[in-house]
C-alpha cells in the first residue's frame, strides 16, 4: 500500500443537522451544500486542501437509517484515509487481517453550475471490531473534482488543513502500533503517549489521564468509553481569526486560549477541537 495521508474526519450529529450547520458555520467553517447520500445519511462538508472535514448525520423527521450510524453516540466518529485504489487496500487489509466487507460503492448527486453531477466513491472498511473508537476506513474518489472545489476551501476561521487527531485507548502503546500497521507508518513515543506520523497527519494516541491533564475540562467523558476518538486539531493560517468567531457566538462554548492553539468543546455533539497557527 502506498504512503498513507488523510482523507477526511467525521463528526455524528444525530438528527440535529440543522443546529449542526449553523454551529461550524459560526465557527468560520463554509460547509458544501447539504448531501444526501446513498447509504441513507445526510452531510455537509468544510473542504480543505487535501482533506477535510464531514459533519454526518441522518434527517431530522426521523427518516433514514444507516446501521453505522443509528446507535452510535455523537461526536468524533470518523477516521478516514485515502485509497488510491479500493482492491488494492482491500487486500491490503486481508494481508493484516484487519479487513471488513468488500468495497462498497457509494455516491451523493452534486449540483454545479445549476447541473446536477455525481460524486461518487467506494469505501473499504477495517473489520469493526478492530478498532474500538470509532468507525475507521479507507476512500476512493472515483470523481475527486466534484468534492475539492475552490469555492468551498476558504473559510473565515483560516483553516487550512486538518493537523492532527487524538485517540483516548486503555493501551496507547498497542493501539498506536495497530495504527501504524494499518498505515503502513512508524510509531514515536511523545511525551505523553504515541504519535503515528502519516505523510500528513499525526495520530496521537493518549491514555485517558493523559487525556484528561492535556484537556482538563474540555475532554470527552472517558468514564463510559476505554476508547474513543478525543479531539481533531486543525491548522489555521491566523488564530486571531478563530478567536473572532468565537467572540461573537452567542451563546458562547466551553474554550481554553493558550499562546499558540485555541481549544474547543461543543457541548451538544461531544466534540473537542483545537486550532493551531
Amino acid at each position: 500500500m502506498s504512503e498513507a495521508r488523510l482523507d477526511h474526519a467525521v463528526v455524528y450529529i444525530g438528527r440535529r443537522m440543522e443546529d449542526a450547520h449553523a454551529m461550524f458555520t459560526a465557527l468560520g467553517f463554509s460547509l458544501t451544500p447539504r448531501g444526501y447520500q446513498s447509504l441513507g445519511s445526510i452531510n455537509h462538508l468544510a473542504m480543505f486542501g487535501t482533506d477535510y472535514l464531514e459533519i454526518v448525520g441522518l434527517p431530522s423527521d426521523g427518516t433514514g437509517s444507516r446501521p453505522d450510524l443509528d446507535n452510535a453516540p455523537v461526536g468524533i466518529n470518523g477516521l478516514v484515509f485515502k485509497s488510491a485504489n479500493a482492491q488494492d487496500t482491500y487486500e491490503h487489509l486481508q494481508s493484516i487481517g484487519k479487513e471488513g466487507e468488500p468495497p462498497v460503492a457509494a455516491s451523493r448527486p452534486v449540483e454545479l453550475d445549476g447541473a446536477v453531477k455525481t460524486a461518487s466513491f467506494r469505501n473499504i472498511n477495517v473489520r469493526a471490531d478492530a478498532f474500538d473508537g470509532g468507525r475507521v476506513y479507507f476512500c476512493e474518489h472515483r470523481t475527486p473534482e466534484l468534492v475539492w472545489r475552490p469555492e468551498f476551501q476558504g473559510h473565515a476561521n483560516g483553516v487550512t488543513a486538518i493537523a492532527r487527531f487524538t485517540i483516548v485507548a486503555g493501551d496507547p502503546g498497542t493501539v498506536a502500533g495497530d495504527y501504524a500497521t494499518l498505515l503502513n507508518c512508524a510509531v514515536a513515543r511523545s511525551r505523553d503517549g504515541h504519535v503515528v506520523k502519516t505523510a500528513d497527519v499525526e495520530i496521537l494516541v493518549l491514555s485517558a489521564t493523559a487525556y484528561g491533564a492535556n484537556f482538563g475540562e474540555l475532554a470527552s467523558p472517558t468514564d463510559t468509553r476505554s476508547t474513543l476518538f478525543g479531539a481533531i486539531q486543525f491548522r489555521t493560517a491566523d488564530l486571531s481569526l478563530v478567536k473572532v468567531r468565537l467572540d461573537a457566538m452567542n451563546p458562547s462554548l466551553p474554550v481554553r486560549l493558550d499562546e499558540n492553539a485555541i481549544t474547543v468543546r461543543l457541548p451538544d455533539f461531544d466534540a473537542v477541537l483545537e486550532f493551531t497557527a
